[in-house]
């Protein structure tokens, strides 16, 4: 992987490559770790000198037993990291040095820093779009990984439907999901888990609260495990009780856009003709005004991965590509309804990376 950056590096004629997302560090060194305000840092240089990894003190134990061919440096709380970094560099490349960022990440107080200690042209290169690209088409291996963590996912919506009843809160639910995804040995979720009953669904990404399930209302899931570094994310649908004829023809219908545009999905067709496939589907039904997100996104080493499945995309769909479909309805005041799974891209079409059926998931009211 990083002899790919590093032939780019020479093309571009980059000195020094800085990667600051713990996100990028971990799917290119194996070393996964949150810094928190620590300084975590990738430093790869072009063959006038040698790459290493920058971590606080307290990690370098576990980063030099994740990673190999790099050298591990670190620094104590009380010292400046950006001036080690910068001495470190120094070392090996004397005078005026050409840098390469992620300009998506790091942020300007940080890159003021790194500026005040280190001899860097004010002519920086953004590395995003090449790490980007690196990510976006999947190994077998990394699909792999994908498959289990959609497994993860299959098993926390059995739990969460089974945990469905009058006086149960979508805290209490969300809580009883983790504890038996963590006797399961899963101890991270890829995001914080959704939970939303009735009219708190209304909101896409609603806040999940204190409040209680009560008889004939929907009660949406969104949830995803991380597996030995990948994620999954689905979402699903209960409703506790009997749905009335409207809220089943809701329901069908974002089942409707959800499956037309798996159908349509194989190599070479556009990112935004998927979206217009669902999109259309739901404006044509008089509810085009209630679906106000875009259809889906890449997912891999991190939930939220390029590209973005969105209207007007002109991105070519590739073979090995992993992304969502996840289109919705979002009544104000009401309910909403999401079904979301994420697939892989094969040679002929696609093959979806969580198995929980997606018909209503009908709960009978419980006494």
């Amino acid at each position: 992987m990083n002899q790919q950056i590093l032939n780019w590096m020479d093309t571009m004629g980059i000195d020094v490559c800085f990667i600051n997302n713990p996100a990028n560090i971990a799917y290119l060194t194996g070393f996964s770790s949150d810094p928190h305000e620590r300084v975590l840092g990738l430093v790869l240089m072009s063959g006038k000198g040698k790459s290493f990894l920058f971590t606080p003190a307290m990690e370098i134990g576990q980063a030099r037993r994740s990673v190999s061919g790099l050298d591990v440096f670190g620094y104590l709380d009380h010292e400046n990291p950006w001036e080690k970094i910068g001495n470190l560099i120094s070392t090996q490349i004397s005078g005026s040095q050409k840098w390469a960022i992620e300009k998506n990440y790091l942020t300007v107080e940080r890159l003021e820093l790194i500026k005040n200690n280190c001899p860097i042209d004010d002519d920086i290169l953004d590395f995003t779009s090449v790490i980007q690209e690196m990510m976006l088409i999947k190994s077998p291996e990394e699909i792999t990984k994908m498959k289990h963590a959609g497994l993860f996912a299959d098993y926390a919506f059995e739990v969460g439907f089974n945990s469905i009843e009058s006086g149960v809160s979508e805290q209490e639910i969300i809580a009883k999901i983790e504890y038996e995804l963590k006797k399961k040995g899963v101890m991270e979720m890829s995001f914080s888990t959704l939970v939303l009953a009735g009219e708190s669904a209304s909101d896409p990404h609603g806040t999940p609260s204190d409040r209680k399930i009560v008889p004939n209302e929907f009660v949406l899931f969104d949830l995803g495990t991380v597996y030995d570094g990948y994620a999954s994310d689905a979402t699903r649908m209960a409703y506790y009780g009997t749905p009335t004829a409207e809220q089943q023809k809701v329901y069908d219908l974002v089942l409707k856009a959800h499956m037309e545009a798996l159908k349509a999905i194989k190599p070479g067709v556009e990112a935004g003709f998927l979206d217009s496939i669902a999109r259309s589907i739901i404006t044509e039904a008089g509810y085009g005004a209630y679906f106000n997100h875009r259809l889906g996104h890449g997912i891999g080493a991190t939930v939220h991965e390029y590209p973005s499945i969105m209207q007007n995309s002109q991105f070519i769909i590739q073979e090995g590509m992993c992304f969502s479909i996840e289109p919705g309805i979002y009544l104000p005041g009401e309910f909403g309804i999401r079904i979301e799974d994420c697939v892989y891209v094969t040679a002929n079409g696609c093959e979806v990376l969580t198995h929980t059926p997606k018909q209503l998931h009908v709960i009978p009211i419980k006494e």
